[in-house]
């Protein structure tokens, strides 16, 4: 029997600098703890095309750092052929899913698209991750809190859909 394709799961969220890439990292590692890596391809984008190229915002490799979490990723923008080829886009937010929303047919949206915290065991109703760019240190820990105890339900989701 020939292995099946890997899985392919992009996050996504504005500028592809802060919660994207820490989702990235956060469930890169996972994974890997897991022995997944050869099983589950692991990708970030932004809607915004203002860094791509860049590195992970310094704020948000620091506070992942202090967790044991590398962000080594560069920002690019999703395009709709990206939609297509992944297995699940998960949105930092509503506007970033509304953005991607308009990438792609209301079917692909409906099957590939979804927000993050929508995994979220404490969303309580609020499915946005918070954007720490513009705030404090607290805004950076406030979102590894979210990433970090909403990746686990994720791998579950992903497994389940490998089976």
């Amino acid at each position: 029997m020939a292995p099946s394709k890997p899985f392919e799961i992009c996050f996504v969220c504005l500028g592809n600098i802060c919660r994207s890439p820490l989702a990235e990292g956060v469930f890169q590692s996972l994974v890997i703890d897991k022995g997944l890596e050869n099983q589950i391809i692991i990708h970030s984008a932004g809607t915004g095309h203002w860094h791509v190229g860049a590195p992970p915002d310094a704020r948000m490799q620091a506070t992942a750092r202090k967790k044991g979490i590398q962000l080594t990723s560069r920002a690019q923008q999703i395009q709709a052929g990206d939609i297509r080829r992944f297995d699940l886009v998960l949105a930092m937010d509503q506007s970033n899913l509304q953005a991607m929303e308009y990438l792609v047919s209301p079917e692909m949206a409906g099957k590939k698209l979804r927000l993050f915290r929508s995994f979220d065991p404490e969303a309580d109703g609020d499915l946005d991750v918070p954007d720490p760019y513009y705030g404090g240190d607290a805004g950076f820990e406030h979102v590894f809190q979210i990433v970090h105890r909403t990746c686990p339900p994720i791998l579950d989701f992903v497994k389940s859909q490998m089976e």
